[in-house]
Parts: structure tokens; sequence; C-alpha cells
């Protein structure tokens, strides 16, 4: 179990070591690979590409499904590892727009496609391979790896960006040190290459096969047989990514331009994010293998709904730093908690010859049009209003979506995995 739960996380903590690091030089890149002019607009483009790296994740769902219910969930999670190294070694590679003009910005959307691509296998493949592998009453505390595995990704990306500006000074780190983060993925990579092909397949799986169990159109057959569940795994899923963007990614940028706060106290803000929905996602997950995913979810969910308009009301321009910190760590806590079933509930929705397909088809379509887009459209949300403290009404829409998904969810932790 120990190296089923890390090969599960190492690759998926690559996956989200580079969206860390995209989200903390967001600035830089567009100022690198976007025609020189207004700042807002170079923000703006490179969170455009970053919502469109999300945008291609359902075509990622439909392949990985495929390849995982079909072939195993190994072979998926060996090539989503590759697909997802190789590109982020290739952005630190990567001339910029004063080198090679407008082919720069392509050729980072190209790569930007392609890891949308691969994690939209990567993180369903983890999911699935750990919690398929662990015993019923720990289901949830198993798959909760996956998302510290997330959390730990992050924060190893802040980490290290913050280690480079530290170690060769700002000024180096703008020039070129800043390339230096993105390569070190490749070795990451390969790491988890190594480990996930030399680990055994799932069992689940392998007994499923030994029955003639296996669907050769598993993602029609999702569709087909399985789209309510598809639709409850989306709904609740949208509580999870929607805010997640927020805290981890968004509130980098958001501190800065609107509340006014240093470059290394926002990223302090965000480590601490982190660090609070590392804190609650193992004992929610390991709550619910006891009580059930749905009263702890459920009750996350009208927690986050009741508080997120008077937490976010403390947001003010030029606001005390060690405040704004506060805010956003206790929205992190709750979010944690919501969290930490999410990985064995997606897992017990669905039968094991479409499970892989239809829960990243429903969590991938989830991410790419609240997760990816979060902080695209927080963004322009508080341009047209004029209002920093709108963003709190979307996470409010989120927790709608997911608290009516979740009142019609039949809660299935003691029921075995088929």
């Amino acid at each position: 179990m120990k190296k089923v739960l890390v090969s599960g996380m190492i690759g998926n903590g690559l996956e989200w070591y580079d969206y860390a690091l995209y989200g903390q030089v967001a600035w830089l890149l567009g100022q690198k690979f976007f025609p020189a002019g207004d700042p807002a607009a170079q923000l703006l483009a490179t969170f455009g590409l970053f919502a469109a790296g999300f945008l291609v994740r359902p075509l990622g769902a439909i392949f990985f499904g495929w390849l995982g219910d079909t072939y195993g969930r190994r072979a998926a999670m060996v090539v989503a590892v590759l697909m997802m190294a190789i590109p982020t070694g290739c952005i630190g590679l990567l001339p910029t727009y004063e080198q090679i003009g407008v082919l720069a910005p392509v050729l980072l959307t190209l790569i930007r496609l392609m890891q949308g691509i691969s994690l939209g296998g990567e993180f369903s493949g983890s999911i699935t391979y750990i919690v398929e592998h662990a015993p019923q009453n720990r289901r949830a505390l198993a798959g909760s790896a996956s998302l510290v595995s997330l959390m730990i990704g992050f924060l190893m990306g802040l980490f290290v960006v913050r280690g480079c500006i530290a170690y060769f000074g700002q000024e180096a780190f703008e020039d070129w040190a800043w390339r230096l983060p993105f390569l070190s993925g490749i070795v990451i990579g390969l790491v988890g290459f190594y480990i996930r092909s030399h680990c055994s397949e799932s069992p689940t799986f392998e007994n499923a096969k030994a029955q003639g169990a296996i669907s050769q159109t598993p993602v029609r057959e999702a569709f087909r047989r399985h789209p309510w569940e598809m639709l409850q795994g989306f709904g609740m899923y949208m509580t999870v990514t929607m805010p997640f963007y927020l805290a981890a990614i968004y509130f980098i940028s958001f501190s800065q331009t609107h509340l006014g706060m240093s470059s290394a106290d926002a990223m302090t803000a965000s480590v601490g994010n982190m660090l609070g929905m590392l804190i609650m996602i193992p004992g929610s997950a390991w709550l619910s293998d006891r009580i059930g995913r749905k009263p702890v979810m459920m009750g996350a969910a009208a927690l986050i709904f009741v508080s997120v308009i008077p937490l976010f009301g403390h947001f003010e321009a030029g606001m005390d730093a060690r405040s704004a910190m506060l805010v956003q760590f206790a929205f992190s806590l709750m979010l944690g908690v919501y969290m930490g079933p999410v990985a064995a509930v997606l897992v017990e929705l669905f039968p094991t010859s479409v499970r892989f397909s239809g829960m990243a088809i429903a969590y991938n379509v989830a991410a790419a049009l609240f997760g990816g887009t979060a902080p695209l459209v927080c963004e322009w949300l508080i341009n047209a209003t004029g209002n920093i403290h709108v963003i709190a009404y979307y996470v409010m829409l989120c927790n709608v979506c997911a608290l009516i998904a979740l009142y019609h969810y039949k809660d299935r932790f003691r029921e075995a995995l088929r």
C-alpha cells in the first residue's frame, strides 16, 4: 500500500507543482511571452492560457478514461506523467517573445494544451488507483492522499520559486532563473515514470478483467448508463475546483493588485492557504469513513455558503497583510473539510467498467468550466463591477450546485467497490 500511495502521489504532485509554478510567475510569463504594453492585459492573457489548459481537459478525460478502463489504471498513469513532465521542462527552454516574436505565445499555448490533456487523466487515475487498492473502511483516507499530494505539489512549487528568488536575487530570477523550476519538473517526472512502471495493476481492475467485465466502449457506456452519476460528480466538484483555484492561484495576484500586499506577503498567504487545506483534508476523510461522505460534505458546503460573504467582506484595499492572510486561511480550512471525502465519492459513484471514464469526464468538465477559468472570471467580475467582494457570490453559486447534488446523492461508503 505504501508503494501504491507513493506511485499515485508523486505523479499527481508533479502535475500540481507545475500549476503552482505557472500561477506564481503568471505576471512574469505575461511579460516574457506576450507583447509589451498594458500589464493588466498581459496578466489576463496569461490567465487565459491557464484557462485554455483546462478547456482541453475533457479531451484528456475521454482519452485517459478509455485507456484506463480498457488497458488498466497503471498504463494510463504512466502515459500521463510523461505527458506532464516533458511539457513542463519545455516551458523552461522556450524562447521569449523578444527572441522569436508571436511564435512564443503560440508555443506556450500548445504546451499548456498538452499539459491540460495530461491532467485530464492524471488526477482521475491517481484517485482510482489508490482507492481501488484501499480497504473498504479506509477508502476516503487513502483517496485523500491524492489531494494531499496536490497540496504538497503546490507547496513545493511555492518554495522552489521563493528559494530561487532568495538565492539568485529578484533581478536574476526575472532575467533567466525563472526557467530552473520548470526544468526541474523533468527530473520529478522521470522518477514518477520509474515508480509507476514498476507498480502492480489495481486488483479491482484485474478482477473485472478476469471476469470479462471490462467495457470496450467505456466512455459511451458511461454517458448511456450513468448520466445521473456524472451530473452528481460534476455538481459536487464545483465546490472543489472553483474555490480551490481562487485560494491557490487567484489570491496571489488578487492580494497584490487589489489589496496592496507585497509579492512576498501574497506568496506567504498562498502557503498558508495550502497548509490550511492540507491540515483539514485527512481528518475530514477519516471522519467520512466513519459517518459517511454526505454529512461531512454537506456540512462543509453549507458552512462555506453562510460564511463567505461576511468573511470576504473584510477584504479592503490597503488592508493589513496579516488580516488578509487570516481571511484566506479561514476560507481554506473550510474548503479542506469539504475536499477530504471527494476522492472516495468520485470513485464510489461508478462501477469498475466505466469508473475511470465516468469520474474523469465529470471531474474534468467541472474543472474546465469553473476551475481553470476561476482566475480569469474573478478578475473580470471585479473589473466589471468595481467590487472586490463580488467573488463571494461566485463561490456561493458553486455551493448551491454542490448542495443540490449532495442532497440527491446516495452515500456508498459502506458498499464494496464493484
